[in-house]
């Protein structure tokens, strides 16, 4: 029996799969020129901590373009993972903020406040490597991937997937929620970890530094953009595809598709994790709100109003859905969330490929043409001559 994998595998060549065609580099820098040269020249700062917020959600919406749109897996509980690796490090940073002595009028001194007002007297055991900077770093990641490890790994083993995974992974975020909430003294109950001030001294508080932690956040995305496009263009990425689309074809064909699955959930979930932590430190603090059901779902939104087939796409759709949410709640206090579902309806029943959808039958082949005219050789753009009559 033919193999479709290895067949799809040969059939495609170095030169007809280069890592990115010329479009896609186009499309990078005029992404990466945005985010890091206009918005920061045309934007005040408020303005501009605003946006950064708003790319801390394109992590979450870059993981669900290789989890959903190339593997086939949809997942309704992003905002777990978003929420986990923002909570990893905001616990670094209010054990930094509850130093002796800035916690002296404390019945017991160097513990988080919301700790001493439960009435809790030591530090938790699972607190306690919050307190070292590198294994916060390698924390924030860590602990949302074996989550997401252990999810995945005990539902797919099982063939649980389609829609009863996309309802387990959302009643996963609401039982967190309702876990967070209730551990008020270990947590920070409903109000979260708040009165976040340095990261190992140094003050996140202001201007200065909201802006510093905005072109390292956009420096962030930008490497994640080119991992999942590695993952992509990779055997790895291909055979995401074949899987999405002739699930049983590759399992007869002897891969292992429980495997592949929990690869890439458990990407996404890294990528999620990454865009929770740097959230925590541009606003300041973290709560079990953008845990739950509803902010999960908004994130599936941005990923679909961008285009779930594509990277750059799903940034564009994140920036867009947030821009059109804040806009509509500043002008229309009333009615903005009908403003809002409008744009969602019309997204899908013109464009129902999203904002990639448009540029790539629109505007990528005329690139693609204005680039192949200006590489192709003046002999074979000029006009043949006739030959000189004898």
């Amino acid at each position: 029996m033919t193999n479709p994998v290895q067949t799809l595998t040969k059939s495609v060549t170095v030169n007809d799969n280069p890592f990115m065609k010329p479009v896609e580099w186009l499309s990078l820098l005029l992404l990466a020129g945005v985010i890091l040269v206009v918005l920061p020249l045309a934007l005040d700062g408020f303005r501009l901590n605003l946006v950064g917020k708003y790319l801390t959600y394109a992590f979450v919406a870059l993981g669900l373009v290789i989890c959903w749109g190339y593997a086939g897996i949809l997942s309704l509980g992003q905002g777990v993972f978003f929420g986990l690796g923002g909570y990893c490090m905001a616990m670094y940073l209010k054990l930094e903020a509850s130093s002796v002595e800035n916690t002296k009028i404390q019945s017991t001194p160097g513990i988080p406040d919301f700790m001493d007002w439960n009435q809790i007297t030591a530090l938790p055991w699972f607190w306690q490597p919050f307190k070292n900077l590198p294994l916060t770093l390698i924390l924030v990641v860590a602990v949302p991937v074996l989550f997401a490890l252990v999810i995945s790994y005990a539902m797919f083993k099982r063939r649980v997937g389609g829609t009863y995974f996309a309802i387990i992974t959302q009643a996963i975020a609401a039982i967190l929620t309702i876990l967070i909430v209730g551990q008020q003294g270990y947590t920070g109950g409903i109000n979260g970890i708040t009165d976040l001030r340095t990261l190992h001294g140094w003050d996140i508080r202001t201007d200065h530094a909201k802006v510093i932690l905005y072109f390292v956040n956009g420096g962030l995305l930008i490497a994640c953009i080119l991992a999942a496009q590695y993952v992509k263009k990779s055997k790895l990425g291909r055979i995401l595809v074949a899987m999405r689309d002739k699930e049983d074809r590759v399992r007869f064909s002897g891969y292992s598709v429980a495997g592949f699955k929990v690869f890439a959930f458990c990407l996404a979930a890294g990528f999620a994790a990454i865009g929770g932590a740097m959230f925590t430190l541009q606003v300041g603090f973290m709560s079990p709100s953008f845990v739950g059901i509803v902010p999960s779902i908004e994130m599936v939104i941005y990923a679909a109003v961008g285009g779930r087939l594509s990277l750059f796409g799903a940034v564009w759709g994140t920036l867009l859905v947030n821009w059109a949410k804040t806009s509509f709640s500043e002008s229309f206090p009333d009615l903005w969330l009908f403003g809002l579902g409008a744009l969602f309806i019309a997204v899908v029943l013109a464009f129902p490929n999203g904002l990639a959808g448009i540029w790539r039958e629109q505007i990528e082949p005329r690139l693609t043409r204005r680039v192949k005219g200006l590489r192709a050789p003046p002999s074979a753009i000029a006009p043949p001559h006739s030959a000189p009559a004898e």
